[in-house]
């Protein structure tokens, strides 16, 4: 895949969740919520103060996380659906 994202943007690879509840119900497609966990595939190389001055990205490529309900923008690149959003949309990162 030959894209990067610029500046403090993520690009992420929804972890889809388990199609079964914990007592062994099937999860219909219809029924399912789109996962808030993912995992980063690749990031920019950070927005600028106002000094012109790059600010490191907290987040990594491989890093799992955690982002809101309504983050990103969805894209599809090499037939995969993957979300592009700001740095500032992630939650946090899972250890």
């Amino acid at each position: 895949m030959l894209f990067t994202p610029l500046h403090d943007r993520v690009l992420v690879r929804r972890i889809e969740e388990d199609e079964k509840t914990s007592g062994g119900l099937i999860i219909p497609e219809t029924a399912k919520e789109k996962p808030q966990e993912g995992e980063v595939v690749s990031v920019g190389a950070g927005a600028k103060d106002d000094a012109g001055v790059r600010i490191a990205m907290d987040v990594k490529a491989g890093d799992k996380i955690l982002f809101g309900k309504w983050s990103g923008t969805e894209i599809k690149i090499d037939g995969e659906e993957l979300m592009i959003m700001k740095e500032s949309d992630i939650l946090g990162i899972m250890a």
